[in-house]
């Protein structure tokens, strides 16, 4: 397995990495067993949250008494000074720590920087002066946000979805992350969960001094994860021919499935239904076809056009017409009219 340094941090790490965000979905007991795991397998970067509801609680009970041995990174949604030092209190005793390692700004829409007024880098110099923190980073959906973030030079990571659905415009950000010495964390390797083969994201990110943290909430995926510490995976013909007929699979819009846009006005699961057409057929299960799903993708129906979830989208998706698009094609696989 390739180590890499996440740019000036200095912080060094097998390029394999636990995302802590799906741990919100599981029990404390299975979390703990899933991190601890994922430590002992050689992985030793673990990213969570305060908007991962109770991640990062579970992320302190794995490595109480140990946090020497991993690297923990958070983040915070707050909008002012107030509300960031509330939040990094709360974060450090969700996570039994005095300290994290990384802190970033979550899914900015804007690059805080000195003296814009907002004082949230400000907070973030001083949270480190204070020992609280060790490096200042940042994450964004945005393109252009993030090409501001890489070209300010004032963070030392950046967190941004990557994946070889990866336009040119995307890695050549990845590439000037690199330029400026600034570490490249890779959030959404498997593009929401629509990307199956673990053996190409993994082939595709060991081109780039890149850091992916997979999201993780079974054993089964852990060990897919972890069994490429035995085994290095290289981006060789094959796999570069699976990953060019899977981009040509996958062109056009296509919901990430983040839910950010959540929650909908008429109770719709955005976040599922606005990309069934690819997991009906990418994964396919008897139980999309059943009476819940049925029923859940018929409350699309029910849209209003609010605008709400279109205006949230980071990915500037048109996610009503995607929506109906979405419905369209479903009905059309319960008919029989297409063949999954």
């Amino acid at each position: 397995m390739r180590n890499i340094t996440l740019g000036m941090t200095g912080i060094t790490t097998p390029q394999n990495a636990f995302g802590a965000l799906p741990i919100q979905r599981v029990s404390l007991e299975t979390a703990v067993t899933l991190l601890r795991r994922a430590h002992e397998g050689g992985m030793t970067f673990f990213d969570t949250a305060r908007a991962y509801s109770d991640s990062e609680i579970k992320v302190g009970a794995a490595f109480e008494g140990m946090r020497d041995k991993v690297y923990i990174a958070s983040k915070t949604q707050a909008k002012t000074p107030d509300q960031f030092w509330k939040d990094l209190d709360t974060t450090l005793s969700n996570l039994k720590t005095d300290y994290l390692d990384i802190y970033q700004f979550h899914c900015v829409s804007r690059c805080y920087a000195p003296g814009d007024g907002t004082g949230m880098y400000e907070a973030m110099l001083e949270a480190k002066k204070q020992g609280k923190i060790r490096h200042i980073g940042i994450t964004a959906h945005l393109i252009a946000v993030a090409e501001e973030i890489a070209a300010s030079g004032l963070y030392e990571t950046l967190q941004f979805p990557f994946s070889y659905l990866a336009s040119e415009r995307e890695i050549a950000l990845v590439r000037a992350c690199e330029e400026k010495n600034m570490g490249f964390i890779a959030m959404k390797g498997l593009a929401g969960g629509l990307l199956t083969n673990s053996r190409a994201c993994m082939a595709f990110m060991s081109q780039f001094e890149a850091l992916p943290i997979w999201g993780i909430q079974r054993e089964e995926e852990l060990d897919q994860w972890l069994s490429f510490f035995s085994e290095d995976v290289t981006l060789d013909d094959e796999i570069s021919a699976f990953i060019e007929e899977d981009k040509k699979a996958l062109q056009g819009d296509f919901c990430r499935g983040c839910g950010y846009c959540m929650p909908c006005t008429a109770g719709i699961q955005i976040n599922q239904c606005a990309r069934m057409s690819q997991l009906i057929r990418r994964a396919p299960s008897e139980n999309f076809k059943g009476e819940f799903w049925q029923k859940e993708m018929a409350k699309i129906e029910d849209c209003v056009d609010c605008g709400l979830c279109k205006s949230k989208c980071p990915y500037g998706l048109d996610t009503p017409n995607l929506l109906r698009k979405n419905l369209a094609d479903y009905r059309n696989i319960i008919s029989g009219a297409v063949e999954v």
